[in-house]
């Protein structure tokens, strides 16, 4: 497993990058050029990042490839392509996006989200971006989510299977998938389930924290790690039983002294475990 995080300063040189990733602590990053970047650039960070042992996590392709109005759905597919050419060209353990949503606002809930019909559209949507690239040193993912396909260990199992390309594979973000009372109290055992059905296929893994408000009715909000309920240490040993290299990484967070907080409280609780990131 290696940790990493945002590196909020852009940077158009490769060393500098590097030694921002190195001044964090931090094994993985987040790719730090963006789809179009000219061949040369993505070979230069590509090179600097294997000299400096730093795993390029992933490259984000966020849009909605599902979306109803057929103008955005189609720019959605065509940036989800770059993204995953990029991903490949630089090396990252995947390229990784939502699945879409029906509604107008791309990453929001709506009543036709888990529909089958909707099930099929993204079956064919991740069909078409992986047969467009078909990448070699890479993965297409999709971030688990809550109101959305996939929602549960169950519903990538069945995508996976749907899908049918072996160059499709797991993003897990744990905090995405505890959206009820029941999985919020049981967040360890759906993280155990999890790991142990689709651990192998695992390429990069976002780090939050969630926590259940008392406040009429239910209200789930995401915080930072290790300040709510996520049960961290069974994610981080479960975690540790795969590939040595699997990227764990902080996201969602306001500000550079957020994330240093974060961190430190990452690695308390990875050093509770007996493990050192």
């Amino acid at each position: 497993m290696r940790f990493g995080g945002p590196i909020l300063e852009k940077y158009d040189d490769p060393a500098a990058w590097v030694a921002a990733v190195k001044a964090k602590g931090y094994r993985a990053a987040y790719c730090p050029l963006a789809p179009g970047s000219d061949a040369a650039t993505v070979r230069a960070f590509r090179e600097a990042a294997e000299q400096a042992d730093i795993v390029i996590a992933e490259v984000g392709a966020w849009s909605n490839p599902i979306a109803t109005d057929p103008t955005v759905r189609r720019a959605a597919l065509e940036k989800c392509k770059a993204a995953l050419a990029l991903a490949d060209e630089i090396g990252a353990a995947c390229c990784v996006n939502i699945t879409g949503s029906r509604g107008e606002r791309w990453d929001g809930p709506h009543p036709a989200n888990l529909s089958e019909e909707t099930f099929e559209m993204i079956v064919a949507s991740v069909r078409e971006i992986i047969d467009a690239v078909q990448p070699r040193r890479t993965f297409y993912t999709l971030e688990t989510m809550p109101w959305v396909w996939p929602d549960s260990t169950a519903a990538y199992v069945r995508l996976l299977a749907a899908i049918d390309r072996p160059a499709l594979a797991v993003h897990f973000d744990p905090v995405n998938l505890v959206n009820s009372p029941p999985r919020y109290y049981d967040n360890a055992g759906l993280i155990r389930e999890f790991v142990a059905t689709l651990g192998a296929q695992i390429r990069s893994v976002h780090l939050k924290d969630i926590v259940l408000r008392e406040q009429l009715t239910v209200h789930l909000d995401e915080v930072l790690p290790g300040t709510g309920g996520l049960a961290l240490g069974v994610l981080l040993r479960e975690l540790a039983r795969l590939d040595a290299d699997l990227p764990v990484m902080l996201e969602h967070l306001p500000d550079e002294a957020s994330y240093d907080r974060a961190a430190t409280n990452v690695r308390r609780a990875a050093a509770g475990e007996g493990l050192a990131l």
